[in-house]
């Protein structure tokens, strides 16, 4: 099947607009396998039960391989991804109020690369209409909900903002992601410094534990984090993220630079600004999530996510210290067996080098380092 879909499939998606195209392979997918029959059959075929469960911040999760924020980003294709081999998916970005986002074009493919940029501007039908929609689905994976600022929200407001957004968005969700880290709103990035960092988190995770008591549901919140970081400010971020207990980073985030690419210098020019994701980005995060995994000590889970095309990629994250993984941009390019592929073959090289678990394997190469 990912002959069919890489011969067949990917070259009439890739004549289209790359907006358009991504808006068609959601609405295909949502409406391919919209009936349960349908998800029954494909999960049938697709799900990978080598992994037995997988527990991660008081979570259980059927495979280690999750669809990141940004794919699914109004909610509309949870259960579909989930049947195509996802062990979780995360949803959004949202924010509280409904957004357009930037001006199209705003999405571009790099095929030499393997890449995409986008300044798509966190376009979403903003986090009350989706948490409804969420409400309605009687889904089957762990779902997280990625949630974001407000474009039109100054920095010294952005609390309120999250908050607004965390207190819906935790009636559906399994876990909630803070994005601070998008370099497509003004000024976000400044959210991850330590002061402003500290002073968001505390309000999050103060709002969080009161309503996990009154509750009685223990919600995990993440942080997902940007590639364009020094050393010190990692360091920061998980001396913020231990001390509060915020559950795992996200690591990482599309990035600013556009070093190493095989796409012409011009094309790059024309296209302008934006996040890179894809292949050029998986060594930069491969040595964030070391980092994190080597200054925390192993005590900070996270979610590694940036150039995963292959499961050579996805052992590699893995071995750097991550304990689950996420793609988006290798989904695109590799098709619908992506998670199916991916699963598989990581199940197999972990056997193969000789590891129990999947656990056995996490931080082998940062342990190492």
């Amino acid at each position: 099947m990912s002959k069919i879909y890489e011969k067949f499939v990917r070259p009439m998606l890739f004549n289209l607009p790359t907006e358009t195209a991504h808006e068609f392979g959601i609405e295909a997918l949502k409406f391919s396998l919209k009936s349960k029959a349908a998800q029954d059959f494909f999960a049938e075929k697709f799900e990978c039960k080598e992994f037995g469960e997988l527990k991660r911040f008081g979570l259980t999760f059927k495979n280690p391989l999750g669809i990141a924020a940004g794919f699914d980003k109004n909610a509309v294709a949870v259960n579909q991804l989930s049947a195509l081999g996802f062990g979780f998916v995360e949803v959004g970005t949202v924010t509280f109020k409904a957004q357009k986002g930037n001006e199209k074009p705003r999405l571009f493919r790099l095929p030499e690369d393997k890449a995409l940029i986008n300044r798509l501007g966190f376009n979403n039908e903003g986090t009350p209409r989706v948490v409804e929609r969420l409400k309605k689905l009687n889904r089957n994976c762990v779902l997280g909900v990625n949630i974001g600022k407000n474009k039109d929200v100054p920095n010294d407001e952005a609390i309120k903002n999250y908050l607004q957004s965390f207190d819906l968005a935790r009636a559906v969700a399994d876990y909630i992601a803070v994005n601070i880290s998008s370099p497509n709103t003004p000024n976000l990035r400044e959210l991850q410094k330590a002061d402003a960092l500290e002073e968001l988190l505390s309000a999050l995770q103060k709002r969080n534990l009161e309503l996990n008591e009154r509750n009685k549901k223990n919600l995990p919140l993440l942080i997902k984090i940007a590639p364009d970081l020094s050393e010190a400010e990692i360091e920061s971020i998980i001396d913020v993220c231990l001390r509060l207990k915020i559950a795992g980073i996200i690591a990482t985030n599309t990035t600013v630079s556009r070093n190493n690419l095989q796409t012409n210098k011009a094309e790059i020019e024309r296209i302008g600004n934006g996040g890179l994701s894809g292949k050029p980005l998986k060594i930069r995060s491969n040595e964030i999530i070391s980092k994190i995994y080597q200054i925390s000590k192993g005590k900070l889970p996270i979610i590694g996510v940036g150039g995963v095309f292959t499961a050579a990629d996805a052992f590699e994250k893995i071995a750097a210290g991550a304990c689950l993984i996420q793609s988006y941009t290798g989904f695109i390019y590799q098709g619908f067996t992506f998670a199916h592929d991916i699963n598989f073959g990581l199940a197999k090289m972990l056997s193969e080098k000789g590891f129990k678990n999947l656990d056995e394997a996490v931080g082998v190469k940062a342990h190492n380092a």
